[in-house]
């Protein structure tokens, strides 16, 4: 193998960016990175190229416990970080020294920064970058911890996560080497969808996953994704920030909102390499707003399944934090971890709550800073991450967010429609009412749901999920089948939220009329507009949001 092919399934960029810095004799070079046997594998492929740095250079490896180490032969003496500088200062050979976990001398948690050392780093620069022989230090951790004293002498690389070509050459190196793995049903759609799947880990991590699909049942095809997406789950959880969310929820289980279940069930797989020949870029977002109980969070969850990628919860709480400069952090690591197990699905509940505090200056505008960083990703991210929004309270909403470019659309969930309510009780009775003892003589057919639907107008799809419960616990009080007159009478007995929050939902409706897209497919609207009576201004007989076909 060439050295041009032994690069290819890295990154140019990071390659490029690398190599211009060996070239300009950058002295200090700090790389962030988990994959040090990658990163350093890859130094030691653009070192032995003449094109990539002009002059061949030998590769240094320094630890801690070894010192440092040329080829396989330790080099004596250069265990202490001073020996190990006077090494480099002295070294009459084109090299690039990489310093393996040299950041805890510079101050890590626990352990103060030892200036000596830091000191004799600064001292080295003018050797390092006028000597006859050409000579980088690489300093590599998984984290970055800088000096103040050293900011301006050291360029920073963040090591990229394995590109989708390097995990599918892994895969298809471990395939090779386990011919006794059942691979009948992988082709290459499916692999590229288990590849897809394994973006935003290490080459390690992807490596266990993959072994734990093959040694799982003896064979990898489809079924093994939820391995995959369960070792992304670890990754989510080290963050103590995002949440992951495991759902089973299937977009059938969600009644109604036809129109919002065909735009999203439309941009499936757009970020897969079909949707490149169409040059369609990767949707951003949606933002759902409507009356609180009509299934937006569900939708939310049913899309992570339908999608079968892995669904985030972006918590505002967990981003604020008491130590001044954390917060920013914690928002740029929660964006940086999304974009880590790409592609996925970014859900923020309730985002009027979390940004509530955005106009105050009670936090020295903490909020509003993160608020502009998250805006700022959500405008330019490139990074196939889905952003779903819920909101209940519009008005607790900044127009900056609500501007073309963040969303891909809004939609507006209004309450159930005669068909929705259908749906919903269909639903609901279907999924509870399995034991035939229990079911006992109900006929559950659409005369009873047209009926059901007809009294329950005005009540949101979580008030008809509870009139299903409250009447099985009352038929399991009396231990007797359920009864229509056990739903009937917990019907009369509920004051729907439509009445309780009657002006709410007018001024939400009246605001989505020009503003969002209605969830509920226009034939449904058309129905029920010709089906009501009463008064125009009346909450159960005007509609939000545009009727379109979406």
């Amino acid at each position: 193998m060439n050295k041009k092919e032994s690069l290819q399934p890295m990154d140019n960029n990071i390659v490029m960016q690398m190599s211009r810095l060996f070239r300009a004799r950058f002295p200090y070079i700090y790389i962030t990175t988990w994959e040090e046997e990658r990163a350093i594998n890859l130094i030691k492929k653009m070192a032995a190229s003449e094109k990539l740095i002009k002059v061949i250079r030998d590769v240094y490896i320094w630890t801690q416990t070894k010192g440092f180490v040329l080829n396989g032969q330790v080099i004596e003496g250069t265990t202490t970080p001073d020996k190990a500088l006077d090494f480099i200062k002295n070294c009459n050979k084109n090299a690039i020294f990489i310093m393996c976990d040299f950041h805890v001398y510079f101050g890590v948690k626990g352990r103060q920064v030892d200036y000596n050392v830091v000191r004799k780093i600064r001292d080295n620069i003018p050797e390092l970058k006028t000597s006859k022989f050409r000579k980088n230090v690489v300093f590599m951790a998984p984290e970055l911890l800088i000096p103040e004293t050293m900011q301006k002498e050291v360029s920073i690389i963040d090591f990229p996560l394995p590109t989708l070509t390097e995990i599918k050459a892994k895969l298809e190196k471990m395939i090779m080497q386990n011919n006794q793995i059942d691979t009948t049903k992988l082709n290459d759609e499916i692999k590229e969808k288990l590849c897809k799947a394994a973006l935003g880990l290490t080459l390690q991590e992807a490596e266990n996953a993959f072994a734990l699909a093959m040694v799982n049942d003896g064979k990898i095809d489809e079924g093994d994704l939820g391995i995959i997406l369960s070792e992304k789950m670890q990754v989510i959880k080290k963050t103590g920030i995002l949440e992951f969310i495991n759902t089973d929820i299937k977009v059938t289980d969600i009644g109604g909102l036809e129109n919002l279940k065909s735009w999203l069930n439309k941009r499936n797989n757009s970020w897969s390499e079909s949707a490149k020949k169409y040059c369609l870029p990767a949707p951003k977002g949606v933002l759902i707003t409507g009356v609180p109980g009509c299934g937006k969070s569900l939708t939310a969850k049913a899309m992570s399944a339908a999608w079968q990628l892995p669904l985030l919860k972006l918590d505002f709480g967990k981003i604020f934090s008491g130590i001044v400069g954390s917060s920013e952090e914690n928002m740029r690591k929660a964006i940086k971890t999304a974009e880590a197990v790409a592609p996925s699905i970014l859900w923020v509940d309730e985002i009027e709550k979390s940004l509530s505090g955005m106009n105050s200056n009670g936090d020295s505008g903490t909020s509003s800073r993160i608020f502009g960083t998250f805006l700022t990703w959500m405008q330019e991210k490139t990074a196939p991450v889905f952003v779903i929004a819920t909101a209940n309270n519009i008005s607790g909403l900044p127009a900056e967010l609500l501007r073309k470019g963040r969303f891909d659309e809004i939609f507006f969930v209004d309450l159930p429609t005669k068909t929705e309510r259908k749906e919903i009780f269909k639903l609901h009775l279907t999924k509870r009412l399995k034991d035939e003892e229990v079911a006992g003589k109900l006929d559950m057919n659409d005369e009873l749901y047209e009926k059901l639907a007809d009294l329950t107008e005005g009540f949101v799809g979580a008030e008809i999920e509870q009139v299903v419960i409250s009447a099985l616990y009352e038929a399991f009080f009396q231990k007797r089948p359920l009864e229509i007159s056990d739903l009937e009478n917990t019907i009369k007995n509920v004051v729907p939220l439509s009445v309780t929050q009657k002006e709410q939902i007018l001024a939400l409706r009246e605001w989505a009329n020009i503003r969002a897209v209605t969830a509920t497919k226009k034939d449904d609207m058309v129905q029920y507009a010709a089906g009501s009576e009463g008064d125009s201004d009346d909450v159960n007989t005007t509609r939000g949001g545009r009727a379109l076909d979406v």
